[in-house]
């Protein structure tokens, strides 16, 4: 069942719509980019889809009983765990600690898994974010900036571990490179806003 936004609207404060009667479909699997100005509502729209936010009128349908995963623009990890634990606290089944693993070391963090984010750089850190949603294993992958101090060779290399996770399931992000748009090629969904709205796809 696809994700549809019906009619919803959204706001923060009473003074601004980031969603004004806002209507949207988005294909049951595939790779979905939502390209639009700074402000537009961009990461709105993927705390929504998230269930993060919740609609205040108007109604989203399809997202229930998915599973979401999401690289936020902040690496948002737990600063007393190591980096083997920040992505292994995702997965509730077995072998959590091998599946972190694994990830860590498709991400090129093999030898690293022991390191607190302190010990860390930047692009470590945003590597430990991405191999934590991808081992999380579920149904929506959402990336808002997601390479942001990752060079060309480590996107490419990251890329094609995430195409390879999510074939048959739904990616949706956000960035501003032309060149990771390549690499995904997906869907393009040009907004505008706020409110938010569908310039064109």
């Amino acid at each position: 069942m696809p994700i549809e936004f019906v009619n919803v609207d959204f706001s923060y404060n009473s003074d601004i719509k980031i969603l004004d009667n806002f209507c949207l479909k988005l294909p049951e699997q595939g790779a979905v980019c939502l390209s639009g100005p700074s402000g537009c509502g961009k990461t709105t729209l993927l705390r929504l889809i998230a269930g993060l936010e919740y609609p205040q009128q108007g109604k989203i349908t399809g997202i229930d009983k998915l599973k979401t995963a999401f690289v936020f623009q902040e690496n948002r990890l737990l600063d007393w765990h190591t980096a083997l634990e920040n992505v292994a606290v995702v997965n509730r089944g077995t072998h959590p600690r091998q599946i972190a693993a694994k990830w860590l070391e498709r991400v090129g963090l093999d030898g690293e898994e022991l390191k607190k984010p302190r010990e860390l750089s930047g692009g470590m850190k945003r590597r430990v974010a991405i191999a934590r949603a991808l081992a999380a294993d579920a149904d929506i992958l959402i990336l808002d900036e997601p390479f942001v101090g990752l060079d060309e060779k480590l996107i490419l290399s990251i890329s094609h571990q995430i195409l390879k996770a999510y074939a048959g399931k739904l990616l949706v992000f956000v960035t501003h490179s032309a060149k990771q748009v390549e690499i995904f090629d997906p869907l393009i969904l040009n907004l505008d806003g706020p409110p938010l709205r569908v310039i064109n796809s």
